[in-house]
């Protein structure tokens, strides 16, 4: 589930193969900022198609001119981002271990 509040964009629940297309569909469209704010706090499940819907959203919100960043993404994400080696290539803040 995706929850907009101004700059800031809430993803909950499941981000896995069989969400990430709608996720995606409803997800980042251009609204008017300069910059977003992704916040994965609510996350509950992931898999690879997580890591891949991030990079989506990267390379969409390059496509509109819109700055993007990810904050408190779940430490299973960042390891399979880690894990793909695209981790370095995600811009991320938050209070996850992982992400110092």
């Amino acid at each position: 589930m995706i929850r907009r509040e101004g700059d800031q964009v809430h993803v909950s629940g499941r981000l896995t193969m069989e969400t990430a297309t709608a996720l995606f569909k409803s997800g980042l469209q251009p609204n008017g900022q300069a910059a977003l704010v992704v916040d994965m706090s609510g996350v509950e499940a992931v898999d690879s198609a997580a890591v891949s819907l991030m990079l989506a959203w990267l390379r969409e919100a390059r496509h509109n001119g819109i700055g993007l960043t990810f904050s408190n993404i779940p430490d299973n994400l960042l390891s399979l981002a880690h894990l793909y080696g695209v981790a370095e290539s995600l811009p991320l803040r938050g209070t996850g271990t992982a992400q110092r």
